[in-house]
């Protein structure tokens, strides 16, 4: 698999080691968070997330928990990095021709329906029906890092079809959480937070590369939505994809047949901050916010395996995932005679679907926004990671299966 990975392009390329290799530390922080919410530092634990932390003075002054600072402001660096993903993959990667961004699309808006469907069928008419976008959400990091291990023979197209489908995920997932996550949105607040993302647009259309310009209206406009009631992350993903992708020195496009490339790319702001973000978002933010958002008392939680909040999540990642984006796969190669991603064989495309169904970061972000009362959100954090695990263990086992 890594020697295969080796002849995609470079910033693909150490997109899928960053994000492959921080599965395992993910997936530490996330055991380590359990652990000590069900031990003796469980309430030390539970202190230290709600303790008030402030910034600035008087009437300038900003003050939240600190598990709401990691919440709504370091993992506003990660949906940053996410919005350069985004725009890198569109400009340049695999969603950059119509053709290529077909099978993604199609698949990614089928994993995110069915789930979203089968969660609102089962959870109708009760409380927490508001948790339908819960199950939508891929996390490539655990994804990534099962297919490489699990495996080691799968084509290399479908490792980029699952990578460029949880991009197109991710970006799902985002307009969810603007449109139906957000509430008492004050429009003022917004408006002027839409001002300063329009003047990081206006930079970047003028090819301006001095980043601390970005830096101040970024910050603007985040505490613009903070005060807007619109989740500020979004003020991250639209900055990342403000960030100029060419150079000043650069403005001309060069075209290789159906494979555009700008001359300047390597050298634009938008791949500088790329390469230096993408390893602390992969090994700093998302293990800081699973330590942060995984730890529940699985006693105080109630688990209750025949709820409908469990069931929905359960079908949703397990069963909504494989079935929405398998499903959409094979009813569009059958329709346009197209080839299955890399060549990749119908058990081997299943597989990497149920991988699909690994919720986890994106799943619990979208939980916290949709149940303010904690021992809702316990159960719903406590359902994502058993539905996570056994998607994860389905879809690896798959894989060894077609492999023998």
């Amino acid at each position: 698999m890594k020697r295969k990975l080796r002849t995609l392009m470079t910033p693909f390329e150490a997109f899928l080691t960053w994000e492959a290799g921080s599965g395992v530390i993910l997936l530490a922080s996330a055991i380590l968070a359990l652990v000590i919410a069900n031990s003796p530092l469980g309430p030390a634990y539970e202190h230290l997330l709600h303790t008030e932390i402030g910034i600035g003075t008087g009437d300038w002054r900003l003050e939240m928990s600190l598990v709401h600072w990691v919440n709504d402001g370091l993992m506003t660096v990660f949906f940053f990095v996410i919005g350069l993903e985004i725009k890198r993959e569109f400009l340049y990667g695999e969603l950059r021709t119509k053709s290529a961004m077909v099978l993604p699309v199609c698949a990614a808006l089928g994993g995110m329906l069915v789930p979203a469907l089968l969660y609102s069928v089962i959870n109708l008419g009760t409380p927490t029906a508001g948790g339908w976008g819960i199950p939508m959400a891929t996390d490539i990091a655990f994804a990534l890092g099962i297919m490489t291990l699990a495996a080691g023979s799968a084509p290399v197209g479908l490792v980029v079809f699952l990578t460029a489908l949880a991009i197109v995920d991710d970006l799902g997932a985002i307009v969810v959480i603007a449109l139906f996550y957000s509430s008492d949105v004050s429009l003022t607040a917004l408006g002027i937070g839409l001002a300063f993302l329009a003047g990081a647009f206006v930079l970047s259309r003028l090819r301006v590369e001095f980043l601390p310009a970005y830096l101040v209206l970024g910050l603007g406009a985040w505490l613009a939505f903070l005060a807007s009631g619109i989740h500020p992350t979004i003020a991250g993903v639209l900055l990342g994809c403000a960030i100029p992708a060419t150079t000043s020195l650069d403005d001309s496009v060069l075209h290789d047949g159906d494979h555009p490339k700008t001359a300047g790319h390597h050298g634009s702001l938008l791949h500088k901050l790329e390469e230096a973000l993408e390893p602390w978002s992969a090994y700093v933010i998302m293990p800081i916010f699973a330590l942060g958002n995984a730890g529940v008392s699985i006693s105080g939680a109630s688990l209750d395996f025949a709820s409908p909040l469990f069931l929905g999540i359960a079908a949703g990642l397990v069963i909504g995932k494989p079935l929405g984006i398998y499903g959409s796969v094979r009813i569009l190669t059958k329709i346009t005679g197209a080839p299955l991603p890399g060549g990749a064989s119908p058990g081997q495309a299943l597989s990497a679907g149920t991988l699909g169904g690994i919720g986890f970061t994106m799943s619990i972000f979208i939980a916290t926004l949709a149940f303010p009362e904690a021992e809702t959100l316990a159960a719903a954090k406590l359902s994502i990671l058993v539905s996570s695990v056994v998607a994860g263990g389905l879809g690896a086992t798959l894989f060894q299966v077609v492999k023998k």
